[in-house]
């Protein structure tokens, strides 16, 4: 056995209210949680550059690179460590060890994200 059947509708369907993206619709009272249109991607005055530094202007000098790098030295997140090419001789072969350089000390990122 089933449901029974829904009576029909008789008359006009009502219309929704349009919605009003301002507020949350959710009903949170975080303002995050709310869709501001006017503040959206794209829009003049906003950016996704540090503070500071305009998208359009060149970032200056990074620092240099070695091979073995995983990030230039002084980025958040990343720190020194023994090269693990060479075992932190610098060494490799009779030269310069190719990943560090011959520094014996790679860049690499650390906390394991």
């Amino acid at each position: 056995m089933g449901r029974p059947a829904s009576p029909p509708i008789s008359g006009p369907v009502p219309i929704a209210e349009p919605l009003d993206l301002a507020e949350s619709v959710a009903g949170e009272e975080d303002p995050g949680a709310s869709v501001d249109l006017a503040l959206s991607a794209g829009s003049p005055g906003r950016s996704d550059q540090p503070a500071g530094q305009r998208g359009d202007e060149p970032s200056g000098a990074q620092a240099p690179m070695a091979p073995g790098d995983e990030a230039p030295a002084g980025t958040p997140g990343t720190g020194e460590d023994v090269c693990p090419r060479c075992g932190g001789s610098g060494q490799l072969g009779g030269g310069a060890c190719p990943d560090c350089q011959g520094t014996g000390k790679v860049n690499v990122g650390i906390g394991g994200a």
